[in-house]
């Protein structure tokens, strides 16, 4: 247990974090950290194990995930770009046969998004499809989507944009009537649901954040989920050095049959836990994120509430603030309950100001914005340097008005009625002196 002058340190410091808001002097930053006392004992008690590689706080962890998230198989890496990779990659095993990805399959995402969620297709050798997405929801364009589809597709790979939810049955007929695999980026959806159902109970493998601006953190890291045996032990395989042995760390011979094998042109009774039968990487995350990542766990229910209350407040403030005029607001997809992770802004055409001129004004009033990441990907230095294979079906018109147009706010749980009216007001005083 904890000393209480240790605890005593850590409500101070809460306290501090919480300090009263002061408009034009207190910012409003990007996110913020919620965290107590239980947060430093679970990770001072994950130290003093002496383990610090991932052992029983990263088990129990993906045990209390699994339960809360209702899917058989939660598997923690280091990070998102991991995590994409590892979803990916785990497609391309020959354990898959037929299904299996190969280099230069065609895979269908949009280019509105985000390099962790398009960079495993190119890094594989597979050429990408690029559609567009509809405004409001942010989410793929299904009929641009059946456009795309060719006899050389073999997958679909797709986010939740930032919060909501893509039209979950459509994409799944389609992938059953193409027998297409289905990778989900739920970075930002944790406990989104679509027709009262979590995201990922339908798909083959999701992903899922738990990076510092994320519903939870573990600072950072990441997790896949799959109700499929098969792709779990392929996934661990590929984060685990690649290695054929399914032992955990610090188990030694599971299998009762470690000396007993003859694999590859290696010799009989050569160590199993020391064999290797795939290409793969170490993704681990270690014990004490792990343990980080469960205590967050215990307040998310309370997390997401507040951020859907936050996002509520936000909208029914720009709408009675007449703020809709100038401004294109965010809509659920129909039949989802997104889990909000921010609130997304995107200029009408005919207004006489920029995108630019008002971020830079909210700036300067202490009040910090994003961009929505990397849209459009297509236009971004790497891309043009390294990607020369690629399609893109009609003309991402709409990504292109969004990477000219569109921002967001936070709706984190640290927000409140004060500091939103804060952003209201500098918005409206920004307008009217225009």
């Amino acid at each position: 247990m904890l000393s209480n002058d240790l605890i005593n340190k850590v409500k101070e410091k809460i306290k501090t974090q919480n300090k009263v808001f002061i408009p034009w002097i207190s910012s409003v930053p990007v996110s913020w950290k919620i965290f107590d006392e239980k947060e430093l004992e679970y990770m001072i008690e994950s130290v003093l194990d002496c383990h610090w590689t991932e052992w029983r706080w990263n088990e129990m962890f993906e045990k209390k995930m699994s339960e809360f998230l209702w899917i058989k198989n939660v598997i923690t890496t280091n990070s998102w770009s991991s995590a994409n990779l590892l979803a990916f990659v785990t497609l391309t095993a020959k354990e898959l046969w037929d299904r299996q990805i190969k280099p230069w399959d065609e895979v269908i995402t949009v280019a509105a998004w985000f390099p962790t969620t398009i960079n495993p297709i190119i890094q594989n050798w597979c050429i990408p499809v690029f559609v567009d997405v509809d405004l409001e929801t942010y989410e793929v364009n299904i009929e641009e989507l059946k456009k795309a589809l060719s006899s050389k597709t073999k997958a679909i790979m797709l986010a939740h944009t930032l919060w909501n939810m893509f039209n979950i049955w459509e994409i799944k007929k389609i992938c059953e009537e193409n027998n297409l695999w289905l990778i989900e980026d739920t970075c930002d959806a944790l406990w989104a649901k679509y027709d009262w159902k979590f995201a990922w109970t339908f798909w083959d493998i999701a992903t899922l954040s738990f990076y510092p601006a994320h519903h939870i953190t573990m600072w950072e890291g990441w997790a896949l989920l799959t109700n499929n045996s098969l792709l779990a032990k392929i996934i661990r395989s590929y984060r685990d050095w690649w290695r054929d042995c399914w032992c955990k760390t610090g188990e030694d011979n599971s299998c009762n049959n470690r000396y007993n094998w003859q694999l590859g042109e290696l010799p009989k009774w050569f160590d199993h836990k020391y064999t290797y039968s795939r290409i793969g990487y170490n993704l681990k995350v270690t014990d004490m994120q792990a343990s980080l990542g469960l205590a967050q766990l215990e307040k998310l229910e309370w997390f997401i509430e507040k951020r859907r209350k936050n996002f509520d407040y936000l909208k029914a403030e720009f709408i009675s603030n007449w703020l809709d005029k100038y401004f294109i607001l965010p809509t659920e997809t129909p039949n989802s309950e997104a889990s909000w992770f921010g609130f997304v802004l995107s200029l009408r055409q005919w207004l006489n100001f920029s995108r630019e001129d008002l971020l830079q004004y909210l700036n300067e009033n202490k009040i910090w914005t994003r961009l929505l990441f990397a849209w459009n990907y297509l236009k971004q230095p790497a891309f043009i340097n390294y990607v020369k294979d690629f399609r893109i079906i009609w003309d991402l018109k709409n990504t292109d008005y969004i990477m000219n147009n569109t921002f967001w706010i936070w709706v984190y749980p640290w927000l409140n009625k004060e500091k939103f009216d804060y952003i209201i007001l500098k918005i409206k005083e920004f307008i009217n002196g225009k």
